[in-house]
């Protein structure tokens, strides 16, 4: 977007010279009074916005924002962003109001920031900052029309905004006093990347909790509740989740190597990329769960209900599954190398 400056010329808004201590800028002028000259630094300041030259880019300009005083040059101002009002008001096509003494221009603006936007302007970079400081610059920098900076600040709201989103709302401490109550409930809450790992969570309610990348390993959740929980990449390397419900829950590539599944509830559980080596989920009910690319070398799945599941690319050589009710299950593309199939319910299952 092209500063509405660029096309032409005149005097920006907000802009005025900068106030003197002697005589307020708002009172009119003496008939026939003349300005005073600029100062011998900003003559050349002003002489080098209208020479074509190169190196008049590189004079000084001096700038009072909000009553703070910054000194640049012209290139600063106008190389990074050339189609911002900054770059707009430097390029020489405009005569800006200038204080009679010091030649200052004064914009009416917040100083406390303008430092970020001269940085900005000479390096491209701005110190890490608060959220609430970063909406501060934002605006700033969308009033100058500085689109580069606008869209970096942007981008780092959007990273604070993840980075909080996967922030877990307990401790392990906190966990451990919860477990000491008779009935525990996280239903809902934000548990990721905790280390729970070995600790007794038995009949605990987790259901549509976020758990991701929580480690479970060697930890007790018989009939614990999981139900429509976020679990992708967390642990669970030897847990014992017997009779768990994982109903709907997304474990997608967790980790559940030799761990106790028997008789869990995982219908319409996504599983895909999940590592079940050595598992037993014996007697688990699989129905319609997504075991897309899964590794159940050498699990247990004797007498498991797989009914609808898709086994496409999961590898399950070695894999007991006798018994197991494998109705309408595609198997074209899964590795049953050396898998036990005796007395598994393959009608209309595809081979």
């Amino acid at each position: 977007r092209r500063s509405k400056w660029n096309s032409r010329p005149g005097r920006p808004p907000h802009l005025n010279p900068d106030p003197s201590p002697l005589r307020s800028p708002h009172l009119p002028r003496r008939h026939g009074q003349n300005p005073r000259p600029l100062s011998t630094l900003n003559r050349r300041a002003a002489a080098a916005m209208q020479s074509p030259e190169s190196s008049s880019s590189a004079a000084p300009v001096l700038l009072n924002i909000g009553g703070t005083k910054y000194a640049t040059t012209a290139e600063t101002l106008t190389q990074r962003e050339p189609d911002s009002m900054l770059a707009a008001m430097f390029s020489g096509r405009h005569t800006l109001p200038q204080h009679p003494t010091t030649g200052a221009v004064f914009v009416d603006r917040d100083g406390k920031h303008f430092r970020h936007i001269l940085n900005w302007l000479r390096d491209g970079a701005i110190p890490t900052l608060s959220e609430s400081e970063y909406h501060q610059l934002l605006r700033e920098a969308e009033y100058y029309q500085l689109l580069g900076l606008a869209d970096y600040i942007n981008e780092k709201l959007a990273l604070k905004k993840t980075d909080n989103s996967c922030e877990a709302e307990l401790t392990r401490k906190d966990v451990i006093k919860c477990i000491q109550a008779q009935k525990i409930r996280f239903r809902g809450l934000n548990l990721s990347g905790l280390d729970l790992s070995k600790l007794d969570l038995s009949e605990v309610d987790f259901s549509y909790a976020c758990i991701e990348r929580t480690n479970f390993s060697c930890a007790n959740l018989h009939k614990a509740k999981f139900r429509l929980v976020e679990a992708a990449h967390s642990t669970f390397e030897q847990a014992n989740l017997h009779e768990c419900e994982l109903t709907g829950a997304n474990l997608q590539e967790a980790v559940l190597d030799r761990a106790n599944v028997q008789s869990a509830n995982l219908q319409d559980a996504c599983l895909m990329g999940c590592s079940f080596i050595e598992t037993d989920v014996r007697s688990a009910h699989l129905q319609n769960a997504n075991l897309t690319g899964a590794d159940l070398n050498g699990a247990n799945l004797e007498g498991a209900n797989l009914k609808g599941a898709k086994l496409s690319g999961a590898n399950l050589q070695g894999a007991n599954l006798q018994r197991a009710y494998l109705r309408e299950v595609d198997l074209r593309e899964t590795d049953l190398t050396g898998a036990k199939l005796g007395g598994a319910n393959l009608l209309g299952a595809i081979r």
